[in-house]
């Protein structure tokens, strides 16, 4: 299969994702944010690759159903969270596997339309799920305490405004429910005012929502714990992401388990862990001027990269400080 001459989809980095995943005949990949389906073609265009391509989002995973059937039996696609990447290996019947790309974040397919309720461009229900479960923003924006909500909003949407605006929307939803991206837009652009060629007001706001209604960080660390147990010796990891909180935790990842380390620090150096990770990237590759002019989303896009060793893969995982969805949701009880 050749998709030579598809109308596709091209993702951001994808021609360096292609090249530092590096897939050969014969080998196993997991597309873990399959989207539209562009690392998985690049994948497919090497002759004698196999694929499993996970989206939690229903949409995509049956807008992939053409591409299944021209893959002729090497693409897989599974509609599930992508940290549970591991156990879905399992069910596939595989074992150790050749490379595992993932492009995190929002996808340009779930922010062109409006009845996901991703974006304010164009008015919609106040959803940002990329599942079909669990709670929406309007859920949240209806629930979460005040203070939850401005915790929220300054931690995943980096919102220096986030007080003012949770009073805001407090307020605001005991006059009536706030149902839709326009509504949530207004109530935020009233208390957070930009200048001139600023982002709009209430970009950092949706951001925060958006991650904290799918979970996004806890998804990303997981995922990548979830990587380094299947991937084979010389297999690799390729991450892709695109704002700072991302980048920050696959940084983390990367640099923790590329040295020697990962148990007590009280330990002889002999009796710790030793590296599973060996980096392939120094520092984060970004987009070049060209992409960046074709696809304004790639300005802020990163990737790195790193080669599973022969190690074992590091235990524990490490403990953050943000709130999260099943605790808000229960008023703030533990």
């Amino acid at each position: 299969m050749t998709a030579n001459n598809d109308a596709r989809h091209v993702p951001v980095l994808g021609r360096e994702a292609a090249g530092f995943l590096a897939p050969q005949d014969g080998g196993i990949y997991i597309d873990a944010t399959f989207g539209a389906g562009g690392y998985s073609r690049a994948i497919l265009d090497i002759p004698g690759t196999r694929v499993i391509g996970i989206d939690r989002d229903r949409t995509a995973i049956a807008e992939g159903f053409d591409l299944v059937d021209r893959a002729e039996g090497r693409l897989t696609l599974v509609e599930d969270r992508f940290s549970n990447l591991e156990a879905i290996c399992a069910a596939q019947g595989l074992g150790k596997i050749d490379g595992v790309v993932m492009d995190i974040g929002v996808s340009s397919m779930q922010l062109d339309r409006a009845e996901r309720g991703f974006s304010f461009r164009n008015d919609g229900p106040l959803d940002m799920r990329m599942g079909s479960s669990g709670p929406s923003a309007a859920d949240v924006v209806a629930k979460a305490s005040e203070a939850d909500l401005a915790n929220v909003i300054y931690i995943f949407g980096e919102e220096r405004h986030s007080r003012a605006v949770a009073r805001a929307i407090v307020k605001a939803r005991e006059e009536t429910p706030i149902a839709t991206t326009k509504a949530l837009a207004d109530i935020v652009s009233r208390v957070v005012h930009a200048k001139p060629g600023e982002i709009h007001p209430a970009t950092r706001t949706f951001q925060g929502l958006r991650i904290f209604v799918n979970e996004e960080l806890d998804e990303l660390h997981a995922a990548l714990s979830a990587s380094e147990h299947v991937l084979k010796a010389g297999g690799r990891l390729v991450v892709v992401s695109f704002h700072s909180l991302e980048d920050r935790i696959v940084k983390n990842f990367f640099t923790g388990r590329g040295k020697r380390g990962g148990g007590s620090r009280h330990l002889p150096e002999s009796e710790q862990a030793a590296p599973s990770f060996e980096l392939l990237t120094r520092r984060p590759v970004v987009a070049g001027d060209d992409e960046i002019v074709a696809n304004p989303r790639a300005r802020s896009a990163k990737l790195r990269a790193a080669r599973r060793t022969d190690a074992p893969a590091h235990d524990g995982d490490d403990a953050f400080g943000w709130p999260t969805l099943a605790r808000v949701m229960r008023g703030g009880r533990s």
